[in-house]
C-alpha cells in the first residue's frame, strides 16, 4: 500500500530518509491515477515535498524522530486550486457594490474607480486578505485574474499569507481606462512580470490580459506569443455575457473563440475565464486546442449573466476539455471557497440536463484539485498526494455532527461541508494554517487595516457605498 518517494539523496547505502513532518489519522484522499482513500492514513513530508504516503502507524514507526501534526478523526486532502480570483479593487469594498444593478454598472461606475484609486499599499494589503481567506478555506494555489497595477507588492502580499499562485498585470489597449496602454508597452510589462517571477516558483509570473472585447489583435496575438516562447501560461476573461460574441460578431464578423482560433492564440497554454456563452463551434474549438477554461459558477448567478441559460462546462469537461474552478471577485462570489464553487458546479451541471446520473461530487472534486491542477498545467507539481509532489495539503476537521456518520468523502466535502471545516494547511510543508488560524499573519490587525484601506479607497475614488437598511449606531 505505501508509496514513497525515491531520493538519490538518501544515500548510496540506501539510508532511510528522515521527514520533517507527519501529517497522521483520519482518511487521506490523494486524489492520484486511482483516487486511493486510506482510512487511518498519513503522509510524510520532507523540506516543501511528499516523501510518502501510507497508513498512520507505519509511517509513525518508520519515522520515529519525525514531529507529528494530529489529523486525528480529519480529512486530508491536496490543496484547493482556485483558477481565477481578483486579488485587487473588490477585497478592499467586500459586499459594497449592490447585486442587482444594471449590467456593466459594478465594473464601470465601482471596480474600475477603484482599481484606479488602487496604491501600492493597497495592492499588497488586499493580496494579503485574499491569501489569507483563501488559505482559511483550504486553498493552496490561487491564479490572479489580471488586474494588478504593482505586481511585486501583490506577491508581497500572498507571500506573507503563505500562499502559491501566479501574478500578472493589467493588459488592454482598447478603450479608456486605468493602466490601458498601447499593445508594445502591455507585452513590455507582461516581460517584466516574467522576468521578476520566474516559471516554477512560489509564486511565478503568468501572461494576463483583461480580455474581453478589450485587446486589440496585435496585443491578443503578442501575448500568445509571449507565453509560448516562455513557456509559461496566459490567462484572460472571455465571454461570462453575450457582450463579447456582440463586439466580436460587430468588429470581426467572428465570434470571440473563433477570433482568437483565428489569430493563433488557442491552446494548451491558455486559461480562459469564464466562457458562458458558447456556441456549438466554440465548444469544438476549445476542446479541440487544449484550451482550459476557468469556471466561477457563483458570480454568473449573483450577477445574473445566464449561467443555466447557457453554459456547456459540465458537457466540455466530458468531452474532454480542462476545467478548473474560481472564485472571481469579492463582489462577485464573495467568498474565496472552492469548494462551495465545486457544490455549485455540481448541482448545475445535473440540473441544467434534469439527468442526476450525468454529474458527479466526485467530479466536481477532482476540478477543485487534480483536474484543476491540470488545467493551470501545474498537475506535475500539485492537486493530488503522491511522494514527490509539493506538500501542499488540508486537514478538515470531521469531528462535528456534520461530519457523522463518515460516508463517502467526496460526497462529504461536496454537499456536505465547505471551507469552514479546515483545521491545518500546509504549503511545501509548512504549516500556514494551525487550528483555523493563519500562522503567518496577524488576521485581527489585518481586518482592522482593511477597515482602515477601505474608507480611504472608497473616498478617493468617489465612491459613496449605498446601505438599503437603515444603519442606526447605538452607544456603548
Amino acid at each position: 500500500m505505501a508509496l514513497e518517494h525515491n531520493d538519490p539523496a538518501a544515500g548510496a547505502e540506501g539510508r532511510e530518509e528522515a521527514a520533517d513532518l507527519l501529517v497522521l489519522g483520519g482518511r487521506v484522499v490523494t486524489m492520484d491515477p486511482e483516487r486511493r482513500v486510506l482510512h487511518g492514513g498519513g503522509v510524510a513530508v520532507r523540506g516543501d515535498r511528499i516523501l510518502a504516503v501510507d497508513g498512520a502507524a507505519a509511517l509513525r514507526a518508520r519515522y520515529p524522530d519525525a514531529p507529528v501534526l494530529d489529523a486525528a478523526d480529519g480529512v486530508i486532502t491536496p490543496g484547493l486550486v482556485n483558477a481565477h480570483q481578483h486579488h485587487t479593487g473588490d477585497p478592499l469594498m467586500r459586499c459594497c457594490i449592490p447585486d442587482d444593478l444594471v449590467p456593466g454598472t459594478s465594473i464601470f461606475e465601482w471596480s474600475v474607480p477603484a482599481h484606479g484609486a488602487h496604491q501600492g499599499d493597497d495592492d499588497e494589503l488586499a493580496a494579503t486578505i485574499v491569501a489569507a481567506e483563501s488559505l482559511r478555506n483550504g486553498v493552496t494555489t490561487i491564479v490572479e485574474a489580471g488586474t494588478v497595477a504593482h505586481p511585486p507588492r501583490v506577491a508581497a502580499g500572498m507571500a506573507a499569507a503563505g500562499a502559491r499562485g501566479t501574478i500578472g498585470t493589467w493588459g488592454w489597449d482598447v478603450e479608456q481606462g486605468p493602466f490601458a496602454a498601447p499593445a508594445d508597452e502591455v507585452l513590455d510589462r507582461q516581460r517584466a512580470v516574467l522576468d521578476a517571477f520566474p516559471k516554477g516558483g512560489r509564486i511565478e509570473g503568468w501572461v494576463t490580459l483583461v480580455g474581453h472585447s478589450l485587446a486589440s489583435d496585435e496585443l491578443l496575438a503578442g501575448a500568445a506569443d509571449l507565453a509560448r516562447e516562455r513557456g509559461t501560461n496566459m490567462t484572460m476573461h472571455l465571454s461570462p455575457t453575450k457582450s463579447d460574441p456582440e463586439v466580436y460578431l460587430e468588429r470581426h464578423g467572428r465570434r470571440p473563440v473563433v477570433h482568437l482560433h483565428h489569430l493563433g492564440v488557442l491552446g494548451p497554454h491558455l486559461l480562459l475565464a469564464h466562457c458562458v456563452w458558447l456556441d456549438d463551434e466554440e465548444a469544438d474549438l476549445i476542446v479541440e486546442t487544449g484550451t482550459a477554461i476557468a469556471y466561477t459558477p457563483w458570480a454568473y448567478l449573483r450577477l445574473g449573466q445566464g449561467l443555466t441559460r447557457m453554459g456547456r462546462h459540465a458537457e466540455i469537461a466530458r468531452r474532454g476539455g480542462r476545467i478548473a474552478l474560481g472564485c472571481d471577485a469579492n463582489n462577485a462570489s464573495d467568498s474565496a471557497d472552492v469548494l462551495r464553487q465545486a457544490a455549485l458546479a455540481a448541482g448545475i451541471a445535473k440540473d441544467t440536463v434534469v439527468d442526476p446520473t450525468s454529474f458527479s461530487a466526485h467530479t466536481a472534486f477532482e476540478w477543485a484539485t487534480i483536474a484543476g491542477a491540470e488545467a493551470i498545467g501545474m498537475a506535475d507539481r500539485i492537486g493530488s498526494i503522491e511522494p514527490g509532489k509539493l506538500a501542499d495539503l488540508v486537514v478538515h476537521d470531521a469531528r462535528g455532527p456534520h461530519w457523522a456518520p463518515p460516508g463517502d468523502v467526496a460526497l462529504q466535502l461536496v454537499w456536505g461541508t465547505d471551507g469552514r471545516t479546515v483545521r491545518h494547511v500546509l504549503v511545501g510543508g509548512e504549516v500556514v494554517v494551525r487550528d483555523g488560524r493563519s500562522t503567518r499573519v496577524d488576521e485581527e490587525a489585518l481586518a482592522e487595516e482593511a477597515r482602515r484601506a477601505s474608507r480611504a479607497l472608497l473616498e478617493r475614488a468617489g465612491i459613496t457605498v449605498p446601505h438599503r437598511w437603515p444603519i442606526v449606531h447605538c452607544d456603548a
